[in-house]
Formats: structure tokens, sequence, C-alpha cells
């Protein structure tokens, strides 16, 4: 069966995961996770991509991205990840596959959407018990977003540059959303869409994708479909 094709779209943000495999280790020093994010830079900067959240994790990575093509996200982590391949092989004296198979992905519509995958990518470490605040993690642009550290990596969306006229008061503003942990039930329905390669949105958001991709773009309804003669009787 072919695989199902990535919900892509030009602008449009996209949350990305991509797992080591068996869930096993993708950094083992910190020199990896800093060639890991000047190439994530490099290549972002090739495929006129911009990076909005990440987090380097031990085994696997989150990103949040847009691009102004369709297929420039999936460039990006292809080179990426063939690069970094390479790099982790030569330098540790081992060979085969580094990732678990193909990265997965979901669209992220609207301004409590975005804003959600950013707070749920960044809380990550937290989540994970490794801090008790997403600032203690080195490996997270929340320095960035929250603390206005500065980064040549990342591009703020247009939402989160609505959060305030300035600099400040942006990162003011966004210090404010983690101070409650994202609800489970909306934790679940990133992890959902992401791991499915659906549209995470609302009804309209996924209606507009659907409409402009022409096919479906959130899971299908499971159990034996009814007939209309069943339905007659």
């Amino acid at each position: 069966m072919p695989r199902r094709a990535r919900l892509m779209l030009p602008h449009v943000p996209v949350h990305v995961i991509q797992r080591g495999n068996n869930r096993q280790a993708c950094f083992f020093a910190d020199d990896d996770y800093r060639f890991y994010l000047d190439w994530l830079g490099e290549y972002a900067e090739r495929e006129v991509c911009r990076l909005h959240a990440y987090v380097l994790m031990t085994n696997h990575v989150h990103l949040l991205l847009s691009s102004d093509t369709a297929q420039g996200v999936g460039r990006l982590m292809k080179r990426l990840g063939q690069r970094y391949v390479q790099y982790i092989n030569r330098s540790y004296r081992r060979s085969g596959t580094l990732w678990e198979g193909r990265y997965r992905s979901c669209l992220a519509g609207e301004g409590a959407y975005v804003l959600s995958c950013y707070r749920y990518i960044e809380l990550n470490p937290v989540r994970a018990a490794m801090v008790e605040h997403p600032g203690q993690y080195r490996w997270s642009s929340y320095g960035a977003n929250a603390q206005g550290e500065a980064s040549e990596l990342l591009t703020p969306h247009s939402l989160y540059k609505r959060l305030g006229v300035g600099a400040k008061e942006r990162q003011r503003a966004y210090r404010d959303l983690f101070r409650y942990q994202l609800d489970s039930g909306l934790v679940d329905q990133i992890r959902k869409a992401t791991n499915g390669n659906y549209a995470l949105g609302s009804e309209r958001f996924e209606q507009e994708v659907a409409t402009m991709l022409r096919r479906r773009v959130t899971p299908g309804k499971s159990g034996r479909p009814s007939s209309r003669s069943e339905k007659s009787g």
C-alpha cells in the first residue's frame, strides 16, 4: 500500500517529530546538538523555511516550521536527516539507520493551535521530567521566545508577534502562556494529529485544508459503515 502523501501547504506551520530508531538516542554529546542546529539553520535558509520553535530531546526532535513552498519542509528534513546521520555514523564509528523511518508531521492552523504547538514543543523536557521549568533546558527555543536570548535560527511567527507591541512585551506575554501546563486533551490532540499526518485546528480549518488538497485530512471513522438498506430496514 502506498504511503499517504504528507499534508503540506505554503506558509502554513508544520509541527514535525523525528524519532531515533527504536526510540534509541540520536544525540550523545553537546557537539551533536550544536551541529544539528547549525545544519538546521543552513538548510532552512536554503529551502526558504522559517523555524518558529524547536526542542532537541535525547532520542527525538520537535520542530515548528513554515515554508514558502509546499515542498520546502520535506526537502529540509531529508537533507538535514541525511547529513546528521552521516555525521553520527562517522563520529561514533557506527553504520545503518539512525531515524525511525519517516518523520511525522501535521499542519497547524489558527492562533490558538499554533501557539499551543509552541508550548507543546518547549514543554517536552518538563513532561519528560528532565527539568521543572522549560527555561532550564538548553536545547530548545524557549530561551529565545520567552527570555529574549539571541538566536539566528528563529523567525517569530506572525501570531507570536501579535502577543505584544515590542520584544519585551511579547516575551512577557509568551511567558504567561507557560504558567499552566497544556490541557491533557489538547496534548493528545496534537499527538494524534502529528502521528497520523492530519490537520490540527478547528473544523473550519480542516475543511479548508481538505478543499485545497482535495483529500481527507482528519481520521476516518472506525467501525463498519452502515448501508442505506440497513438504515431503511
